[in-house]
């Protein structure tokens, strides 16, 4: 395998989020140009920041009672920066050349540093600095460790998965309506009105471990069988046409999977399965706090709290006209939407046919790639 297809390889592997399968001095290799992507969403919130500032000329935003038209904007850009930075960053991934990638990258941190000045969470500039000096290094080391590599291929599969999720949200619904009693349950408005947010944090951490813990101890007992052997089938000659690894011949005694690359593949699975069911989750909590801002009036949120909600909530160090029992009641049943659905994802056979079966059989493609990635290496 000539240099070039060797670096054609290790990104066909770091693209499906399996670092461990490469050389250890790949993930070394055009580290700034991998970061672009990261590095793009951290540009579109400085890029943010700025219009925030600019329209409310504060570094925090506070917004209680009715919003002013000013702040509906404010409000407005709240919402879509998360979307519009994960939107710019998946343009950037796109991106095949690695000498625009590097544009990218210096653009984005251009943007950065303007965004300190101009904006930022702080009217400091130096702390301004600070943080996007920090951000920049946390994104370079997760991209030298292949961290990025995974969390960039659970960001597509789930994206790509989006049609699956509203599948398995359908078959979710009766636990959607049993949560709606859930949801009108005076006792639940009073514990969100008067737990603090750290202990709901700390709740919510342990439900998402149980369930978490649930779908990685089911993944190991269908990733074993793959993890064992991964001989190739027929069909993986078309099915690896096109790809850096068509004309190599599949040859027995290759090495076998060290326990780093054991880990990576339970982990992408489990990732995999994770995001899914996290997606509709996040869905179920969304339908519920929109309900929420439509029926819910200050002498309603007065019932049902006893007078102990707050009509403004606190996220994220901002302040919001949105009752802060309602914030922490939605998270609560966005918890609890994801411990059924993790239960529900390893039980129900259509799920598993419709989404676990392909992906399983696309990493056992991916060893088969693996194996014959290792037998072309010189050395081995």
């Amino acid at each position: 395998m000539t240099s070039p297809d060797r670096y054609a390889a290790e990104r066909w592997f770091l693209v499906r989020g399996l670092p461990a399968v490469v050389r250890r001095g790949a993930l070394l290799r055009r580290i700034w140009g991998r970061s672009a992507p990261a590095l793009a969403g951290v540009a579109v919130f400085a890029a943010n920041s700025i219009l925030v500032v600019t329209l409310s000329g504060k570094h925090t935003i506070d917004i209680d009672g009715r919003p002013t038209v000013a702040e509906g904007f404010l409000l407005a850009l709240i919402v879509l920066v998360l979307p519009v930075a994960a939107l710019v960053g998946w343009l950037v991934s796109r991106i095949e050349r690695p000498l625009w990638r590097v544009v990218a990258a210096n653009v984005s941190v251009a943007v950065a540093i303007i965004g300190c000045v101009f904006g930022g969470p702080s009217p400091r500039i130096m702390v301004n600095l600070l943080l996007v000096g920090i951000s920049i290094a946390v994104i370079v080391v997760a991209t030298a460790s292949g961290v990025g590599s995974i969390a960039g291929w659970a960001a597509r599969d789930t994206m790509s998965n989006l049609a699956l999720a509203s599948g398995m949200f359908v078959r979710a619904l009766p636990v959607v309506l049993l949560t709606f009693l859930v949801f009108f349950n005076t006792y639940v408005w009073l514990m969100a009105a008067i737990v603090t947010r750290e202990r709901l944090w700390l709740a919510i951490g342990f439900l998402f471990a149980i369930a978490a813990a649930f779908l990685v101890s089911s993944t190991l007992e269908r990733v074993r069988p793959i993890l064992g052997e991964t001989a190739a089938a027929p069909e993986d000659v078309d099915r690896l046409a096109g790809t850096p690894f068509e004309g190599i011949a599949d040859e027995p005694g290759v090495d076998p999977l060290s326990r780093a690359e054991r880990a990576n593949v339970v982990f992408v699975v489990a990732a995999s399965q994770v995001g899914q069911v996290l997606t509709v989750a996040l869905a179920t909590g969304a339908i519920f706090f929109v309900l929420g801002l439509i029926v819910l009036s200050p002498p309603l949120l007065a019932s049902w709290t006893r007078d102990s909600g707050r009509n403004d909530g606190h996220i994220l160090g901002m302040t919001l006209p949105v009752p802060d029992p309602l914030i922490q009641t939605t998270m609560m049943l966005t918890a609890i939407t994801f411990m059924y659905l993790a239960a529900k994802a390893v039980t129900d056979k259509e799920y598993r046919a419709q989404f676990l079966d392909p992906l399983l059989a696309e990493l056992r493609l991916t060893l088969v790639a693996r194996d014959r990635y290792r037998s072309s290496r010189p050395g081995r």
